[in-house]
Parts: C-alpha cells; sequence; structure tokens
C-alpha cells in the first residue's frame, strides 16, 4: 500500500508562495525555483511537476497528465508528486 504523504491531497490546487518561481537558467541548462534572497536547482522530476503549477490545476489533474505524458502507471506518479508537493509546501514553496 502507498503511503501518501501527509497534508496533500489530489483535490488541492497549489501554487507557488508570494515571490517564488520556477525559472530555466538557460546558461547552466538547469530549472531552478527563485525565492526571496536565494535560488535552488530542482533536478529529475521535479522541473516536469512544478510547470504544471498554475494556480488552477488540483494535484490529482497533474498526477493524470504526467501519468499519460510519460506513460506510467498513476500511482508511481501519484507517490512522486504527493511527495515533492508536501515537502515544498512544509518549505513554505507552495501554497493553497
Amino acid at each position: 500500500m502507498m503511503e501518501v504523504p501527509r497534508g496533500i491531497v489530489e483535490e488541492m490546487v497549489l501554487s507557488f508562495a508570494r515571490g517564488h518561481r520556477l525559472q530555466h537558467d538557460r546558461v547552466r541548462d538547469v530549472w531552478i525555483v527563485q525565492a526571496p534572497e536565494k535560488a535552488f536547482v530542482i533536478e529529475g522530476a521535479a522541473p516536469h511537476i512544478l510547470r504544471l503549477l498554475d494556480g488552477k490545476r488540483s494535484v490529482g489533474d497533474i498526477i493524470q497528465q504526467l501519468a499519460q505524458e510519460f506513460s506510467a502507471p498513476r500511482e508511481v506518479i501519484a507517490k512522486d508528486v504527493l511527495t515533492l508537493l508536501s515537502e515544498l509546501t512544509e518549505k513554505n514553496v507552495l501554497h493553497t
């Protein structure tokens, strides 16, 4: 049985907190999250997930889109998405 991260459910609609945004650094060819007075590189599946956060789509819609886009089992995608979004919400990078 899949362990669901605390706090984030598929019905939620998330967006970046004020002052935070996803940006592609063309010079270094990396994705970063810009935040007030800091920035951090995101890798792996994170850019694919975060680019879909628009304040309109639910977490479930994002999971479904990624499962189709990558032809991957929905439960595998869901675990990765929920884990990442939970971590970033706890760090106040994302909010509902």
